[in-house]
């Protein structure tokens, strides 16, 4: 967990600082803000099927610590660029890396963990990314509310890293033999999880809005003038997430996978309307924008702190033991393709009108991701999982 922790506290440290530091060092316009932000997200889902096909043939842990080497030393790229250009291609391998790190990191505590308990274990896991999301954005736009420059904020992150890649290298996972050469047959499967598309369609649906909230939330703050500090969000969205971890897990290691992906979006749909209502509370009640905002990332959280457990041991259900990286390696690729398309969709939406209007269309998304989960996945994934 600490070098889980240590990881995402590097990459939420960044996260929501980097539109201002496209706008503040580079001089960019929202779109193109969001056109570049979502080279990271393409980067990642580009890597992740070959990353699950790699974890999934060979040795894991030895595959995990390289990308986690890799991802730890390219933050030291962002102190050293001088151009755009630089900067846009260090986030496109850092993607690569992140998308690599983070399949490896599922796919080893599915291992360790018993199948009976790995809603549990996968939930708790989670939690680190969850406590890493409340300091990191937090302590990033604290630090740049208080005049810290860009590259000491890359410098922290960097040393988060450093420190992730050491506990890494203590994890100790069951040995796993190498597939004999005469076993392996490339196929389409073998990177993706095709008995998951369904499900991929419905989370990609639901991850559109998401990826709008963690990387313009700071700035949609800050264009409606609301009075409060936006890295209590990230504070009180991990705290709602932190919350749902804690029992989300035992529900699904029970088996209510599809129960608790659909109580979940309920809540994650409520907080999306409301969200993009704070721009006209405001013109209202600027007491009650407040208190509407702050509601926001907790029920955010705990929807999805309900939600995403849950997903992953859907995916991982629909796979054979021997398909477990590609099953996370789906999962977290169809997360990215929906966070990839939010960025660079908001920032071009927003350039045109605003990110209420963003995050209201986020809401229909949702809802549309909930239709299809319900009409098409739950039977789809009912008929075809497979049991341990």
């Amino acid at each position: 967990m600490a070098a889980n922790f240590l990881l995402y506290f590097g990459f939420w440290l960044i996260l929501p600082i980097l539109p201002f530091y496209l706008r503040d060092v580079f001089h960019e316009p929202k779109g193109l803000i969001g056109i570049i932000l979502s080279c990271y997200t393409v980067a990642a889902l580009c890597i992740r099927p070959f990353s699950g096909y790699l974890l999934d043939t060979f040795a894991r842990r030895p595959l995990y610590l390289l990308s986690y080497a890799v991802f730890t030393a390219l933050f030291a790229g962002y102190i050293l660029s001088a151009t755009l250009s630089i900067f846009i291609l260090l986030r496109v391998f850092h993607g690569f890396s992140f998308g690599a790190v983070t399949v490896g990191g599922n796919t080893l505590v599915v291992d360790i963990m018993p199948s009976a308990r790995r809603g549990e274990g996968l939930g708790y896991y989670g939690l680190a990314n969850n406590f890493a999301m409340c300091l990191g954005p937090m302590i990033g736009l604290f630090l740049y509310d208080g005049g810290a420059s860009f590259d000491t904020i890359f410098s922290i992150a960097l040393g988060s890293c450093l420190l992730g890649f050491l506990s890494a290298l203590c994890v100790r996972a069951p040995r796993k033999k190498s597939a004999s050469k005469k076993n392996v047959h490339i196929s389409l499967d073998r990177f993706v999880l095709l008995k998951g598309i369904p499900a991929s369609i419905a989370l990609i649906l639901l991850s559109i809005p998401y990826g709008t909230t963690t990387n313009f939330e700071a700035i949609y703050v800050q264009e409606i003038g609301l009075p409060v500090s936006s890295g209590y969000f990230f504070v009180l969205l991990s705290i709602g997430l932190g919350i749902a971890r804690l029992f989300s897990g035992r529900f699904v290691d029970k088996g209510f996978v599809t129960e608790c992906i659909h109580y979940g979006l309920y809540l994650v749909i409520f907080a999306f309307i409301l969200l993009g209502s704070c721009a006209y509370l405001i013109q209202w009640n600027v007491s009650i924008a407040c208190l509407c905002f702050l509601i926001v990332p907790l029920l955010q959280g705990v929807g999805f702190g309900i939600i995403f457990p849950a997903y992953n041991s859907l995916f991982i259900n629909l796979g054979t033991h021997n398909q477990r990286a590609t099953a996370t390696s789906t999962y977290l690729t169809s997360w990215d393709i929906g966070i990839g398309l939010g960025i660079l969709g908001a920032g071009i939406i927003a350039e045109h009108f605003d990110f209420s209007t963003v995050y209201f269309i986020g809401g229909l998304f949702s809802i549309g991701g909930m239709l299809f989960f319900n009409l098409i996945v739950t039977p789809h994934y009912r008929k075809n999982k497979i049991e341990d």
